[in-house]
């Protein structure tokens, strides 16, 4: 095989280029018993990158809790599969595409949400909802930071509004936020969600020894070369000019691929199909073949390709998007490139399964790889990395707390870009298409109605990235916990979780042990809560000129409800009660970050028991309406809940410090009840044994909250309006206050 040999003078610099070392090379020799040509070289650094091997995080992903009744299928496929009744599925994912997004925001996210919408319509699944969970430095000011993020942020945006509005699939909800940390290396997450019969999933396998192997989709071009092995690196000065890794996608092709898809699932010519996503034909090949054990042959001139000039190199490790790998039932081929046909897409067949255990690719008849199958997906590098506790944690945890007058704090933490509403993002895009969403008011988690059984699907996507740096593993667990809280004031019962994993450089023993602890805080909190893990994904070297992202396990919680309830405070007279104790616990908080000017301090108190009472309680038929508290405390969720309700509020909560209305104590949720409710209301705390205080009434044109007070008017109109004038960077005066 003297196709592409490479050239031993420069073995240090190839190598180098695919992220690989010698001890890898001396490996790849050993299981092929000769040494590879580039084809084969790039296939293994595909396979053995980060992204497609996860050869850095796996040792401590192992443990994760992966079953209960509800799962159908758990970690390991496309996307993970739960039973939500009457035999439907809910299928969903989360991925990140962050270093893409950096580079080139508009296709960097547009592709991020290509991607996830794949994995999910792989499976069989018509997506349904999609969630973002994205994260920049701050866009306050005229500084370059804020320039460039107003810049990234308004590109990021457009990108998942194109994709998914065209694609016909709405945004239903997600998370923004804003910390120093990303301002080399912002953070694109994205979901997706589909529901199907359960009798109607596919799974990624190519079985049966002459079973012909189809290329279905767009054509192949150049686009995304080495973006797997790209997620392998960090961030240095000027890699801004790594355009041509960053794929381009179009989601009208999309949405002909999405139909196609699943007007081929109707019928039974086919034994397996994987999206073409990381690494392109590499992945998907490798993982169908391994998934059952066989071989593929392919040849690779027969790929229908959109530029001249292409070679098997290429073609192998191009991520040119909207392309899928079917293994079809023999007899069937032209059955199913005529479905593909009539949406005006490619369908070629372009090999057939083998018995021989390897992967063979042929160019125009001459032999360009023969790689065995199982040796590349079970022997790619697991490296358990040394871990060693960070040095800035021995700093951070003695902290004074700032004694702000409450009012003048309250009226500064309003204004945070953080707090206030982002109507200025979610907007643009499109949350009613396929008229499933019940809940547009952008609080806590959201909503959809599946037609099909009657019931509602509740998702939320959170992290508090600021916990995590001060304690990786309760920071982690409080995501879960927040995530499933989001949606147990709507009234769901949260189930089961994926989750996205950005940190910064494994090579870095401080940046292994916040994964190995964030790991364990996931394992924790889902054993407790009993959500377990059914897909996910890890992104390592977010990081920019050897700084690091705050560790960011964002989860996306995932539950069913034969009902729900919608955010907004119903009716003025109501009683509010706060349920969960609030506690001087100020670490990780907005108000520290913010007047304390550091994220620092001791993480709040964990407690799963008391987080799983609450989820009890806030499903009761009793409560007309629930708020979640999280970042800025009391005080801000209460000043959010009287904004999307147009209602005021007069409240009064038990403290031991003015300030403590800001602090951030976890398992905590206001509920609004009838006055006729009281008492039962009461009576059903106490028999769950959860910690209750009646604290005031809804109504009046004012937010009162303990020493707090201000105009509901004034409030809607910080709330709403702050957020358009920060993107078109005019100027809030209230801020020269603070800065002076």
């Amino acid at each position: 095989m003297g196709y592409m040999e490479i050239d031993k003078s420069q073995l240090d610099e190839i190598l180098a280029r695919h992220k690989l070392t010698r001890e890898d090379y001396e490996h790849i020799i050993k299981i092929l018993g000769r040494e590879p040509n580039l084809v084969e070289l790039g296939i293994f650094s595909a396979m053995w990158s980060e992204h497609c091997s996860y050869k850095s995080s796996k040792c401590y992903l192992k443990g994760f809790p992966t079953e209960a009744p509800w799962v159908i299928q758990g970690p390991g496929e496309n996307a993970g599969v739960i039973d939500i009744g009457d035999g439907m599925a809910a299928v969903f994912k989360m991925e990140s595409h962050n270093h893409p997004s950096f580079i080139e925001p508009y296709q960097g996210a547009a592709t991020g949400v290509g991607g996830i919408l794949r994995d999910v319509f792989t499976m069989g699944a018509r997506p349904v909802a999609n969630l973002n969970a994205i994260r920049f430095a701050h866009i306050k000011g005229n500084d370059d930071i804020a320039k460039l993020h107003r810049h990234l942020l308004s590109g990021v945006v457009a990108g998942i509004a194109g994709y998914g509005n065209c694609v016909g699939v709405p945004t239903i909800g997600g998370e923004t936020a804003f910390e120093d940390s990303y301002k080399g290396n912002i953070l694109v997450n994205a979901f997706a969600l589909g529901i199907c019969p359960q009798d109607e999933i596919f799974y990624a396998k190519a079985e049966g020894v002459g079973n012909p192997v189809i290329y279905v989709g767009s054509k192949t071009g150049r686009d995304g070369l080495g973006g797997a092995v790209m997620s392998s690196d960090s961030f240095k000065e000027g890699d801004e000019d790594q355009r041509p890794t960053v794929q381009v996608g179009d989601p009208f092709t999309e949405k002909l691929l999405m139909e196609a898809c699943l007007e081929l699932f109707k019928t039974d010519y086919i034994v397996g199909i994987q999206d073409m996503g990381a690494a392109g034909l590499t992945s998907s090949s490798f993982e169908m073949a391994s998934k059952s054990g066989s071989g593929l042959k392919m040849y690779l001139d027969k790929v229908p390709m959109r530029e001249e000039g292409m070679n098997p190199y290429e073609l192998m490790l191009s991520e040119s998007q909207e392309r899928m790998l079917i293994c079809a039932k023999k007899g069937y081929e032209d059955k199913i490139i005529e479905i593909f046909k009539k949406y005006d897409l490619d369908a070629e067949v372009i090999g057939e399964v083998t018995d021989t255990g390897k992967v063979e690719l042929f160019w125009h008849g001459e032999k360009v790889a023969d790689i065995p199958v199982a040796p590349i997906t079970e022997e790619a590098p697991e490296l358990c990395r040394p871990v060693k506790e960070p040095e800035y944690l021995k700093n951070i945890k003695n902290v004074e707390i700032p004694k702000i007058d409450p009012q003048s704090a309250f009226e500064k933490l309003m204004r945070e870009s953080e707090v206030v509403d982002k109507a200025w993002i979610y907007e643009q895009y499109d949350s009613m298409v396929q008229t499933n969403t019940v809940d547009t008011k952008r609080a806590d988690g959201s909503v959809i109605r599946v037609k099909e059984n009657g019931k509602y699907l509740g998702m939320s996507a959170d992290c508090n990235a600021r916990f995590c740096y001060i304690d990786p593993k309760k920071g982690a667990a409080a995501a879960v916990m927040e995530a499933g809280r989001n949606i147990a004031v709507k009234k769901i019962t949260p189930l089961a979780i994926t989750d996205c994993l950005n940190f910064g450089n494994p090579e870095n023993p401080e940046i292994m042990w916040q994964f190995k602890e964030a790991c364990e805080g996931i394992k924790d909190a889902c054993r407790m809560l009993n959500t377990p893990v059914v897909s996910g994904n890890v992104s390592l070297y977010n990081e920019n000129e050897g700084e690091g992202v705050y560790p960011t396990p964002e989860i996306a919680m995932v539950g069913v409800g034969n009902d729900y309830r919608s955010t907004e405070l119903k009716n003025e007279g109501n009683t509010v009660y706060i349920l969960g104790e609030t506690k001087p616990e100020f670490g990780g908080s907005l108000y520290l970050k913010v007047f304390g000017k550091k994220v620092a301090g001791v993480h709040p108190e964990i407690d799963f028991e008391k987080e799983k009472k609450l989820w009890s309680v806030l499903q009761s038929d009793l409560i007309e309406s629930a708020k979640d508290i999280s970042a800025g405390g009391a005080a801000i969720a209460a000043y959010k809940w009287a904004c999307v309700s147009d209602k005021g509020l007069d409240i009064n909560i038990k403290v031991q410090n003015p300030e403590d209305i800001f602090s951030e104590s976890l398992s905590r949720a206001f509920v609004e009840i009838k006055p006729e409710n009281e008492k039962a209301f009461e009576e059903l705390c106490k028999n769950e044994g959860i910690y209750f205080e009646k604290i005031g009434k809804v109504g009046g044109d004012k937010i009162k909250i303990n020493e707090v007070e201000v105009d509901l008017n004034k409030a809607k109109d910080i709330y709403f309006n702050t957020f358009p004038k920060i993107m078109n960077n005019i100027h809030d005066f209230a801020d020269d206050i603070w800065e002076g």
